[in-house]
């Protein structure tokens, strides 16, 4: 059960057996059915969690009612509402599964022990918080000076297993624009094909 998390974990730090199993000891099993919530706005994330199986949304509603997306999860990734985790204050964002999917979660109290037990670990999860900021900047940025067609294709190459596994609706919300208006990119780019 744990074979996708230390792999994941190895590429950035290695790990002894005892770490490992230490490690491993502090996580506890989720299993989340489609539709189902992992976190809601303004409950506490409880836990920091690791996608072993299956697919996430994370998203929050406006005050029109209208849901927008800010991130996907997929097999070793990492979701939650990550400022209410850290500051155990209400979350902003809901986390729902868009299938059946298995989590390995840490408790804050638990990572607080970790970090001080096997202080390699505050470097592992420093490196996947600097390339989430880094990933976030890129988003902004891709927002403000990339055409919708260019937004659509960098998704389409960053994430292409994606695609496949998400309603496009979710894509379109994720990307800032319409289904409609998405459905007529996705249109444009059969019909230009060679």
């Amino acid at each position: 059960m744990y074979d996708a998390i230390l792999a994941h974990v190895g590429q950035l730090i290695h790990l002894e057996p005892d770490e490992a199993d230490y490690f491993t000891s502090l996580l506890r099993y989720k299993l989340l059915r489609k539709r189902q919530y992992l976190v809601q706005a303004g409950d506490v994330c409880k836990f920091d969690s690791f996608v072993v199986r299956g697919c996430l949304r994370t998203y929050f509603v406006d005050e029109r009612g209208s849901e927008h997306v800010v991130q996907f999860a997929v097999e070793n990734w990492w979701t939650g509402d990550l400022y209410s985790f850290l500051t155990q204050s209400p979350a902003a964002y809901n986390t729902d599964a868009l299938e059946d999917s298995e989590l390995l979660q840490i408790d804050q109290a638990s990572l607080d022990e970790l970090y001080r037990r096997v202080p390699k670990f505050e470097r592992f999860f420093r490196i996947l918080s600097q390339r989430a900021f880094v990933a976030a900047e890129q988003r902004v940025i891709a927002t403000i000076s990339q055409t919708a067609e260019e937004r659509y294709r960098n998704f389409l190459e960053r994430y292409p297993a994606l695609d496949q596994r998400v309603p496009q609706h979710l894509i379109a919300s994720y990307l800032g624009f319409t289904p409609e208006f998405l459905s007529r990119i996705r249109k444009q780019k059969t019909t230009r094909k060679p």
